[in-house]
Order: C-alpha cells, then sequence, then structure tokens
C-alpha cells in the first residue's frame, strides 16, 4: 500500500488524472487517448487532424480567394481548439466514448443520419478544394455568375451550408434539418433555372436534381430523429 492508501503499480487504466497521456497527445496528438485504450477518441482526433490539416493545404498550396481565411483564422482557430479539447480530454476524461459527449450515441438509432453529417463535412473539403484550385470558376447562381465580391460570397455559401448540415446531422438537431431544407429547396430551384437557361449539356444537372429529390425524401422520412 501507497501512504495515500493505493496499490503500488497501479495501471494507467484507473489512474485520474493521467499525466503520461496527457504528455503523449501533447506532442502526439491521439496517442493519450491510444494509450488509455480509447480508440474511438483516437480515431476521432485521427479524422479531425486529416480534415484540419487539408484545409491547411488547400491554403498553402493555391493562391484562391479563401488563403488568408484559411491560414491565418480557420486553421489556426479549429486547429487550438481540436488540440485543447484532446489534451484535456487524455488528462482528464475516463470515459471511453465520444471525444464530443454532446454527440448523440449511435445506439439511439442515428447513425445513418451522423454518417450523412460526415460526409457533408466531407464535402466542404471538396468545395475549399475546388474554389482554391480553380480561382477563376464561377458559380452559376440562377443562371448568372456574380462578379468581384459577390461572386466570392456567392462560392463560400457552399462549404459554409454544407459545414452547417454536417454539424447539425451529427448533433441530430432540429436546426440542422431546417438548414438542409432550406439548401435542398434552393438547390433544386437553382438547378432547374440553370437547367432552363444555360446551354447544355445537362447530365451533371439533372442527376444533381434527380439524386437531391431522392435524398431529400430520405431525410424527411427519418425526419422525427431529429431533436428540438
Amino acid at each position: 500500500m501507497t501512504p495515500s492508501g493505493g496499490n503500488e503499480g497501479t495501471p494507467l487504466h484507473v489512474e485520474t488524472p493521467y499525466l503520461r497521456a496527457a504528455i503523449l497527445s501533447a506532442f502526439l496528438p491521439g496517442a493519450g487517448q491510444l494509450l488509455k485504450g480509447h480508440s474511438v477518441k483516437a480515431a476521432e482526433v485521427l479524422t479531425l487532424g486529416i480534415m484540419v490539416g487539408a484545409a491547411w493545404y488547400f491554403g498553402y498550396a493555391f493562391e484562391g480567394p479563401f488563403t488568408p481565411f484559411l491560414l491565418y483564422v480557420f486553421v489556426p482557430i479549429v486547429g487550438a481548439v481540436c488540440w485543447a479539447r484532446q489534451f484535456q480530454d487524455a488528462y482528464s476524461s475516463t470515459s471511453p466514448g465520444s471525444l464530443f459527449p454532446i454527440l448523440p450515441l449511435p445506439s439511439r438509432g442515428s447513425l445513418d443520419l451522423q454518417a450523412i453529417g460526415f460526409l457533408f463535412l466531407l464535402t466542404a473539403l471538396t468545395d475549399l478544394y475546388i474554389i482554391q484550385a480553380r480561382p477563376d470558376y464561377g458559380l452559376k447562381i440562377l443562371g448568372t455568375t456574380l462578379p468581384g465580391v459577390w461572386g466570392t460570397l456567392a462560392k463560400a455559401q457552399s462549404p459554409t451550408l454544407h459545414i452547417l448540415i454536417g454539424v447539425g446531422f451529427l448533433l441530430v438537431k432540429r436546426w440542422g434539418l431546417f438548414v438542409y431544407l432550406l439548401y435542398a429547396g434552393f438547390g433544386l430551384i437553382n438547378a432547374g433555372v440553370n437547367l432552363a437557361v444555360l446551354p447544355g449539356p445537362h447530365r451533371i444537372r439533372i442527376a444533381f436534381m434527380l439524386s437531391l429529390a431522392v435524398f431529400t425524401a430520405y431525410i424527411l422520412w427519418r425526419r422525427q430523429r431529429f431533436t428540438p
């Protein structure tokens, strides 16, 4: 017995706080979670690291309209918040669940909606890549391309909406459903106008409209899972 009443050689998984895990996570994010056997949290840290790293690369490799925002605002802030969260978790958490306790458990029947939310976040990264790699690309809004700052804002709405929908679906919140329905409604209207006034071929627009309609029907069928 030690002076504090504990047994010598107490295994790491019952120590609190977890100093060794915190030191590992300070230098290698997610390593502390692995040391404690929290594989789900380690996977979340790895996924977040890849996504933040991709956003940094898009800002570093391409001189696009969002380069200053990505390099000097988004990546530093999001990266610091994620690092601090996983460090704090490695130091003090005893739960093997999610790194973000606000996420509903998939066992509650919302795994499909949360998977869709993750796909929307990946789509936001795809948007950023297209915008950064092709700064001359003009997004068609109701059959026209907006110039200057308005054109940049028009392009920014796509990743912004995808991030909002992704977070809303991961949390399975009613506001996420509301944002998605606004997105789907405008997407169908915009694609319909572009189909009517722009020259062909229209294969991609038609495929987008059909897939969005089917996708929206599924989301509406599952709408009761979203909580206020």
